[in-house]
């Protein structure tokens, strides 16, 4: 009982952790779009919470001349892993 409670709150916190992340991203798309101060401590936050991610996915996309796609890429990745790992975790924590 208590590993199957625990399953189900690690899967509960990523699931939200995911969540979060997906809107943060979507705040730095939207940053992106605007001429925003880059010494804004919230913008400095969003540039640092997403540029180690979508920098790696951006070394594997092809150039499309300015068009920066690598957002729409994770959060994509994101929603296959909440459909995958998040709710695996929750089947095995009410199988158990």
């Amino acid at each position: 009982m208590i590993f199957t409670n625990f399953l189900s709150a690690i899967a509960f916190v990523l699931d939200k952790t995911l969540d979060i992340y997906i809107y943060i991203i979507i705040g730095r798309a939207i940053i992106s779009w605007v001429n925003a101060d880059p010494y804004n401590p919230i913008v400095r936050f969003l540039y640092k919470a997403t540029e180690p991610v979508l920098y790696r996915v951006r070394r594997f996309l092809p150039d499309l001349g300015g068009l920066d796609i690598s957002p729409l890429v994770v959060i994509l990745a994101i929603y296959f892993i909440k459909a995958f790992i998040v709710k695996s975790l929750y089947m095995m924590a009410y199988r158990l």
